[in-house]
């Protein structure tokens, strides 16, 4: 792990925000690129003034939105069938497993397009989730809208953590993949009791 974050960081440091945004499109479209290195080293570098703040918040979630947009179209035009067999022949070389797919896919069933929304701030699901709202052919104006928001609260929390923990923002990873399951967990459930409230005021008016 340490010789990606040492990559990672000095690929940032020589590229600016073009590779905050090359390195956030690549996570979304199924590339595991940590967005947990990412975007904390983005808010390390904002605090020394070498790089925007809230301009690389802004590029971290277009470059998320673009991803996740290349792995829809992958699900909406190729299928199920053929995003299996795709997993099952390459996916080991993109640490990628049928049972992540299977997990995302259950997710979006379950909380139907908010967890569009929610799944940027999970893990392993943020990366799959676009496979299935695709498949689904979930209306894109809508999976774009979510997924924009969803991945700006993302990266604005990751950047803020990197800006205020300064030289020790790498502290971030080992924390966010040890207890991120359970302070998103609690987030998702906020999430999806407001989405729930909202629907049904809708069909009461």
């Amino acid at each position: 792990m340490e010789i990606i974050v040492n990559w990672l960081t000095a690929f940032i440091t020589h590229y600016g925000l073009f590779a905050v945004f090359g390195l956030m499109t690549l996570e979304s479209a199924l590339i595991p690129i940590p967005s947990e290195v990412t975007m904390p080293f983005a808010g390390f570098l904002a605090g020394l003034g070498i790089m925007n703040f809230w301009l690389a918040i802004i590029v971290g979630a277009f470059g998320n939105l673009v991803g996740s947009l290349l792995a829809y179209a992958l699900g909406y035009y190729k299928g199920e069938e053929w995003v299996r067999f795709a997993i099952k022949k390459w996916g080991k070389w993109l640490l990628m497993r049928e049972s992540e797919y299977d997990r995302a896919k259950a997710w979006y069933l379950k909380y139907g397009h908010g967890i569009t929304f929610a799944s940027r701030l999970l893990p392993v699901v943020r990366t799959f989730i676009s496979l299935p709202a695709g498949i689904a052919r979930m209306e894109v104006v809508s999976f774009g809208a979510y997924t924009f928001i969803g991945s700006l609260l993302w990266s604005g929390v990751l950047a803020y953590v990197g800006l205020k923990l300064g030289q020790n923002w790498v502290a971030i990873e080992p924390f966010f993949r040890k207890f991120q399951f359970i302070i998103v967990g609690l987030f998702v459930l906020a999430v999806v009791w407001y989405v729930r409230q909202h629907l049904q005021r809708r069909k009461e008016d």
